[in-house]
C-alpha cells in the first residue's frame, strides 16, 4: 500500500475514533466505548452508566426559566408560552465526558417555589425522589451529528462526532416529563439495539 493510502485510511479510522494519532509518534487503536447501553430500555444515563461498573458523573454547565420554544412547546403538547427549565450538563463516566445534555423541564411539575438549584445530579433520580413522578415511556430520534459547537471543555483535537439521542419523557398517564438533546460522544458512548426477525 502507498504511504498517501495509508494516511487516508487512518485519517477515516480516526474520523470515526477507532484510532487516535499522536503527531511525531504514530497511530494508535482507540479503546472501546466508556459506556455501552441498549437502546430499547428506558434508563437514565446515571444508572446506564452505573450498570457498566463505572462511576457516572455531572457537571451542571447552566439554568434559566424561559418559555418553551414553539417546536419545543409542541413535543410537550403545551401552549406556546409555558415555562420551562432549561438544563446544561455534563455527563461523565469515571471523570471522562461521554455526553452533552441539553434538557427542559416545564417549571409546573416543580413544587411552588423550589429552586431549580435542587436538580444537581440525575433527572430521572430527581423526578422519582424529590417530585414523586416515574418516566415511564419515551419517544425517541436518534441522529448521528457532527458539529464543533455542541460541547465545551472537551480536550483539543477531540472530534465533533456525536450520536444525538432527542426524546421526549413520558409518565404511564401520557404526560410529558422531561425534553431531552442529549449527544453522546462517538467512541465513548455506544448504543446497541436487539433485533429479531
Amino acid at each position: 500500500m502507498s504511504r498517501p493510502t495509508v494516511r487516508a485510511a487512518l485519517r477515516e479510522l480516526a474520523t470515526i475514533n477507532l484510532v487516535r494519532t499522536e503527531h511525531g509518534v504514530g497511530s494508535f487503536v482507540s479503546e472501546m466505548p466508556a459506556v455501552t447501553a441498549g437502546l430499547e430500555r428506558l434508563d437514565s444515563i446515571t444508572e446506564s452508566i452505573r450498570a457498566t461498573g463505572r462511576e457516572p458523573g455531572m457537571i451542571y454547565k447552566g439554568r434559566v426559566i424561559r418559555p418553551l420554544m414553539p417546536d419545543e412547546a409542541e413535543k410537550f403538547g403545551v401552549p406556546g408560552d409555558t415555562m420551562a427549565l432549561e438544563l446544561r450538563r455534563t455527563i461523565l463516566a469515571d471523570g471522562e465526558v461521554v455526553a452533552f445534555s441539553y434538557d427542559l423541564i416545564p417549571v409546573g411539575i416543580f413544587p411552588k417555589g423550589e429552586s431549580p438549584e435542587v436538580v444537581d445530579d440525575s433527572l430521572f433520580g430527581y423526578l422519582r425522589n424529590s417530585l414523586g413522578l416515574f418516566p415511564h415511556h419515551a419517544v425517541a430520534e436518534v441522529h448521528a451529528v457532527q458539529s464543533d459547537h455542541i460541547g465545551w471543555d472537551l480536550p483539543s483535537g477531540r472530534s465533533g462526532l456525536y450520536v444525538l439521542l432527542d426524546q421526549v419523557h413520558y409518565d404511564r398517564a401520557d404526560v410529558a416529563l422531561l425534553y431531552s438533546r442529549t449527544y453522546f460522544l462517538e467512541g465513548r458512548y455506544a448504543f446497541t439495539i436487539r433485533r429479531s426477525a
